[in-house]
């Protein structure tokens, strides 16, 4: 009999949950909580997800023994969460090599457009779409490679997710990690949570930003920063 079958002591998740509980620290949907989980725990998560996923299925009254189309959904859905739309959530920042300022950089750069994948936290359903990153370096500010933007981005996003709260956890990993003179970051994104359930309107998006440091204070720089976002 697996752990699938008959989970024995203590569930895996209640052990992680008093582990936080522990240190004082909160595990909101958006949060990173993998300094909690040890050595082999997030596979006896999985099984006891894909358990508890297929008590859903149940309950909406699926005949998954009997459905070829369902039989191993609670599995891939299991599977979906944890490895996928909401890793960011189960595992630790990627590594990002950083390199100092030897050219004394200090002209406005943009990364952008970076795709970007959540789920709202409210329904489950995706949320897709585009960050720019502009970022004015110092001769302090350490420098990391284009592609990291997109690796940070893609952690943030991969959880359970407020678009308005995951660009303010984004600006604030990336202020710690390069130490910039300004930080400006603007994410569009469409919700399903709109256009699948809801009101239904396909064409609605959302537009949001967040400005620190010199981009806050310098009016004629965040002009140049929002004027290099191509439109539409």
């Amino acid at each position: 009999m697996t752990a699938k079958d008959n989970f024995e002591g203590t569930p895996v998740s209640v052990k992680i949950r008093e582990r936080i509980a522990a240190a004082r620290k909160r595990f909101h949907s958006n949060d990173n909580i993998a300094e909690f989980i040890q050595p082999g725990e997030l596979e006896a998560l999985l099984d006891e997800v894909e358990v508890k996923m297929q008590g859903v299925l149940d309950s909406l009254v699926i005949d998954t023994e009997h459905d070829h189309n369902t039989g191993d959904t609670a599995r891939r859905v299991a599977k979906m969460y944890l490895q996928e739309v909401f890793k960011g959530r189960y595992v630790t920042a990627p590594a990002i090599t950083e390199f100092p300022n030897a050219e004394h950089l200090n002209e406005l750069m943009i990364v952008g457009p970076i795709t970007v994948r959540s789920a709202c936290s409210h329904h489950f359903c995706p949320v897709i779409g585009k960050i720019w990153i502009g970022v004015l370096p110092n001769e302090r500010t350490n420098v990391i490679g284009l592609s990291k933007y997109a690796r940070l981005a893609e952690w943030v996003m991969g959880r359970p997710q407020i678009q308005e709260e995951a660009v303010v956890q984004l600006a604030d990993l990336i202020q710690e990690k390069t130490q910039p003179d300004g930080l400006a970051i603007v994410m569009e994104a469409s919700h399903f949570c709109m256009s699948w359930r809801g009101v239904k309107d396909m064409d609605s998006k959302m537009i949001n930003s967040v400005m620190r440091g010199a981009f806050l204070k310098d009016p004629n720089l965040r002009r140049e920063f929002l004027s290099l976002i191509p439109k539409g």
